[in-house]
């Protein structure tokens, strides 16, 4: 669904000692009403978790962000949260925590395709 649309983003980081503030950035999730959408991307290099936390654990850091994914998607799989309308899931995953996985504040931008916007934001902030 294409058309001019107010659209919010937010980064994930990768936080694998919250007591340091030290963080990478592994994801991006985006949501916009407009053209009810809502869904993100990431990517997970073992090679540079490793180097910035020797003890890093990517099939676990997977698994969490395969949870992220499937309330982003919505539907039953991914459990309570994911039934929410699309908004409220947004707003659940960017809210503050204070686990291995957090995202940035979130940011508003225009955009004419929510899923080019998604796929320009993750080649410039992640990769």
């Amino acid at each position: 669904m294409q058309g001019n649309g107010l659209f919010e983003y937010a980064v994930i980081r990768w936080v694998p000692r919250a007591e340091r503030e030290e963080f990478l950035n592994i994801g991006v999730v985006l949501y916009c009403r407009g053209q009810r959408f809502l869904d993100m991307r990431y990517t997970l290099n073992a090679d540079r978790l490793h180097a910035f936390c020797p003890a890093a654990d990517a099939a676990e850091l997977d698994n969490y962000l395969q949870a992220f994914q499937l309330i982003c998607r919505g539907g039953q799989a991914g459990g309570l949260i994911a039934t929410l309308p699309a908004a409220e899931r947004f707003r659940w995953l960017t809210a503050k925590r204070s686990t291995i996985i957090q995202t940035s504040p979130v940011h508003p931008g225009l955009c004419v395709d929510a899923k080019d916007t998604l796929e320009r934001l993750y080649q410039e902030l992640v990769l």
